[in-house]
């Protein structure tokens, strides 16, 4: 299975660590030699069932001294066909023995990867807090979490409408529609404010499910609205069904699957 293929200089560090963080201590990894990097990305192959990876990279055996595990005119005795076959069991059986020396050296180097990525969040958050004004560290709801890491841009995204639609649709893996349209708090044209509202599509929630959304885009709108929208625009984000999934008897929840 190749993972790599839309970043092909991504380590196996990285790329293991964000895909699973779960089973860091657990990997089983082979080394199949640098001489595989000449064509091929960092990870040759990965079965994530079985916890075993396989990298084109030099296994610590590559480090000795050849002649530690053979004897310089071996292919020279006898016949050469049987000395070839000898010496390449020889070298499984080697491989094998220092598999466990291999492991233990990748697995240093994903827990190394952690502590960096750990580093890396801090000096973000570090960032946020003293140049833009906002503490992430108080921060519960994990929507307004991911989209306040964008802060340190927000100069250049703030009132951009299509890329907080883009956003949305990113964070809630959902389609997303947008009105623009014009708000008054009486009903009237005279005075109006711009507003821009965002559906998220997502069908068949359960009532549990819709409150519980709908509890944590609470704190989520507020939050864009202060960061992400001009200061006379007014944002709203609602929860729908696709129209075409909403159907009489089919358990309908208020404002979300219902129209009049």
């Amino acid at each position: 299975m190749n993972v790599t293929s839309q970043i092909p200089e991504i380590g196996a560090e990285m790329l293991l660590s964000l895909l699973y963080p779960e089973i860091e201590d657990k990997w089983i990894v082979y080394h199949d030699g640098t001489f595989y990097r000449n064509y091929n990305r960092d990870i040759l192959s990965l079965s994530p069932d079985e916890m075993r990876v396989w990298l084109s990279r030099d296994s610590l055996l590559g480090l000795l001294p050849q002649g530690l595990y053979s004897i310089e005119d071996d292919l020279r005795k006898g016949d050469r066909t049987e000395k070839i076959k000898e010496l390449e069991l020889q070298m499984k059986i080697l491989a094998e023995a220092f598999l466990p020396f291999d492991t233990l050296s990748f697995r240093r180097l994903l827990k190394a990867e952690r502590s960096v990525e750990d580093l890396l969040g801090d000096k973000l958050a570090w960032l946020i807090k003293n140049f833009i004004g906002f503490d992430l560290s108080g921060v519960q709801n994990p929507y307004v979490r991911e989209f306040a890491v964008l802060l340190p841009g927000i100069r250049q995204w703030r009132g951009n409408f299509e890329l907080l639609k883009s956003l949305l649709a990113s964070v809630f893996h959902c389609d997303v529609r947008m009105q623009e349209r014009r708000w008054s708090e009486t009903d009237s044209t005279l005075e109006w404010l711009p507003e821009i509202r965002y559906e998220l599509i997502i069908p068949g929630l359960s009532p549990e499910k819709y409150r519980t959304l709908q509890a944590d885009i609470l704190p989520l709108s507020d939050f864009l609205a202060e960061w992400y929208m001009p200061l006379e625009v007014r944002l709203e984000i609602a929860v729908r069904e696709p129209h075409s999934d909403a159907a009489i008897n089919s358990g309908l929840i208020l404002d979300y699957n219902t129209e009049l």
